[in-house]
């Protein structure tokens, strides 16, 4: 089938303002978008930045707004979208050319809820165990890829960039209902604060965006509640 392909390209050294640009598509329905974006690179116009890399819905760098909706280029098809297709950066972050953006903050906001296992200082004798109940808790929000489409799609971020988003959320909230975790007590009193959970408005434009189908909201309503629950 024939697609036709609007792309918002912006080149600090040479525009003043992001433009759009059309390109006509020769692919099969079942083609994934990112299929369209290397054929418009390798064979009509080389200048076309954006990222991609494993093309199978894991690493997260090929986000961006498509049709109006952040998705990855490289899961989304183009059955999918139809035969008029709009690609767009991210919206709420800073471009640096064309797709690419610029994620420093994102993954500042991520650095800082503490993402990782905090020890009590006690090393076991074996492996920590846990149980598949205790697992079950905080599993969903295993799947983050940090592809930053649900922070850019929250109009909570929009509004107050120094929000520390969805993402670092849902990351905190992965290691907040471990039971082998020792640091829960501190990343809460972190997300207490004006620009943690409660600058969430419950939009759900976070869930909708996710690829990795978490049900983020619910995750940040379930620190939300634990804040208040433990008296932080």
């Amino acid at each position: 089938m024939q697609v036709r392909l609007r792309i918002l390209r912006y080149d600090p050294e040479r525009d003043s303002k992001p433009h759009w640009e059309q390109y006509t598509v020769e692919c099969e329905p079942t083609a994934p978008l990112l299929d369209l974006l290397h054929t418009v690179k390798w064979q009509q116009d080389g200048s076309l930045t954006f990222r991609r890399s494993c093309a199978h819905g894991v690493c997260g760098s090929d986000a961006m707004l498509i049709n109006g909706r952040n998705r990855l280029a490289c899961k989304i098809r183009v059955d999918q979208l139809g035969s008029r297709i709009s690609v767009a950066p991210l919206p709420g972050l800073k471009v640096i050319k064309d797709l690419v953006v610029d994620m420093d903050e994102f993954f500042a906001k991520y650095r800082s809820v503490q993402p990782f296992q905090v020890d009590d200082g006690v090393m076991p004798a074996r492996e920590r165990r846990q149980s598949p109940e205790d697992r079950a808790r905080y599993d969903d929000t295993t799947k983050c890829i940090l592809c930053a489409a649900c922070t850019s799609s929250c109009p909570s971020f929009w509004a107050q960039d120094t929000y520390v988003g969805p993402a670092a959320i849902v990351n905190a909230h992965r290691f907040i209902f471990d039971t082998r975790d020792a640091g829960s007590d501190e990343r809460l009193e972190i997300l207490s604060d004006a620009d943690g959970v409660w600058r969430c408005r419950t939009i759900f434009n976070c869930t909708d965006a996710c690829p990795r189908g978490i049900n983020i909201t619910r995750a940040i309503l379930e620190v939300s509640s634990a804040i208040v629950e433990r008296g932080i």
